[in-house]
């Protein structure tokens, strides 16, 4: 077992040495942000010291037949990026993170998931670069698919560490880093309701979306319909903003209470146009910040339904606002949810690559900035008097997040979109 070192501060002062399978298994929580369910994570190794550099997390397709494609783009996808940043990583370490069916064990996890991890094995291989470690974690419980030393790593696989008790836990707790609960904790936070309310809010999408299809559709205010899709999202965020102690988990439902079924209704359509979702995210920094937030997760729970997949929109300004403000695991998961509904989701894609490879927000900060302040100039006017907008310009990383299989191996959900798909035609960008 390769010795690997873990930063766990802001600066590179403090490091810690994972020597052992089962400390990596320990450390994971705390390179991710939260506890990964139903996972494949996978971690860059860099330099002779085996740093620990970028690394991504998909869901685990559900289907093997997905899985040789998706191993291949994701060794691509995470060898690429490391490049990119300044280094070809030495090595990589995988991780396969589900919990158990009703009457399966651990160990049967383990070894229904081990075709997975070759396959993952290989396709990093095939680009010269190996895997030093693969770990199965399922059921309280690891495995390793490398290690054939029965001493540390027994067929019947080793117990993880109690919270709190492994050496990468002391370190984090030291510098201040936390882990935000389970993963499938912080996505309940994002889904839609599954609530009697819910029937309500699918009732108000209804109406609103059959007043303003036409209205769009008409010609001419498309552009008016942006300015009020916004105007009334000014209104719930400055709500919200009052709204003392609230922006916790547990504090969600309040949130909700402040929010009425026509408001969401009325503000998920409007942001399925591109123009007014791009305006909507210069709302990332500042005291606007974690209202905004507030807003876009209280939304994208509103979308429900067949209505489903008009959540791509307000969990990708979720995922935005939370990278934007230094919470990437947060991020991380909010487009991971909006990419499982719309693989080809281009701004969510955009921006879940350049999390998980570490570049700097500032960089699209300072674009929205300039947008902003552009359009308080004096320029040519359209039809409707209000100055024209030019589109934002992004910093596009060269390599997208792999087309299919999505963010978790899901299907994207669309209810009974097929029959209702006049309504549901406001979606006028990705």
């Amino acid at each position: 077992m390769n010795k690997h070192h873990e930063p766990t501060g802001s600066a590179d002062e403090q490091q810690i040495t994972l020597r052992s399978p089962a400390e990596l298994a320990d450390a994971l929580p705390y390179l991710l942000g939260f506890h990964p369910t139903d996972s494949i994570v996978m971690v860059a190794l860099q330099g002779d010291r085996g740093r620990f550099g970028g690394r991504l997390r998909l869901g685990i397709p559900r289907s093997p037949k997905e899985w040789p494609p998706v191993a291949d783009q994701l060794a691509e996808c995470l060898i690429e990026g490391s490049e990119r940043r300044g280094g070809r990583p030495e090595g990589i370490v995988v991780f396969l993170c589900q919990d158990p069916a009703a009457g399966e064990t651990g160990r049967q996890v383990m070894e229904r998931l081990r075709p997975l991890a070759q396959r993952l094995r290989t396709a990093c291989g095939s680009l010269d670069v190996p895997v030093h470690e693969a770990l199965c974690i399922s059921d309280g419980r690891f495995w390793s698919y490398c290690c054939p030393d029965a001493r540390c790593c027994p067929p019947e696989g080793t117990g993880l560490a109690l919270p709190g008790t492994s050496v990468m836990a002391a370190a984090a707790a030291y510098a201040g880093v936390q882990v935000r609960g389970s993963l499938r904790e912080m996505e309940a936070r994002l889904e839609p309701w599954r609530m009697p309310a819910a029937e309500e809010q699918e009732r108000a999408l209804d109406d609103a979306g059959a007043a303003l299809v036409p209205r769009i559709l008409g010609g001419g205010s498309r552009e008016r319909v942006g300015e009020e899709t916004l105007r009334l999202a000014r209104v719930l965020i400055g709500r919200l903003k009052e709204a003392p102690g609230a922006g916790r988990a547990d504090t969600d439902a309040e949130d909700d209470r402040l929010i009425t079924h026509e408001e969401a209704a009325t503000v998920i359509l409007g942001l399925q146009d591109k123009e007014t979702r791009d305006r909507a995210a210069e709302w990332m920094e500042g005291p606007e910040a974690a209202p905004a937030l507030r807003l876009w997760r209280a939304l994208s729970r509103r979308c429900v339904g067949p209505y489903a997949e008009h959540g791509a929109a307000p969990l990708t300004l979720a995922g935005w606002v939370a990278w934007s403000t230094g919470d990437e695991p947060s991020a991380r998961v909010a487009l991971g949810l909006a990419l499982r509904l719309d693989p080809q989701y281009v701004f969510a894609r955009l921006l879940h690559q350049a999390c998980n490879e570490g570049l700097d927000p500032e960089t699209l900060r300072h674009c929205l900035r300039e947008e902003r302040a552009a359009r308080t100039l004096t320029r040519p006017r359209g039809t409707s008097g209000r100055p024209m907008l030019r589109p934002v310009r992004r910093p596009v990383p060269r390599k997208s997040l792999p087309p299919k299989g999505s963010a978790s191996g899901a299907p994207a959900v669309r209810g009974r979109g097929a029959r209702r798909s006049g309504r549901r035609g406001t979606r006028s960008g990705r």
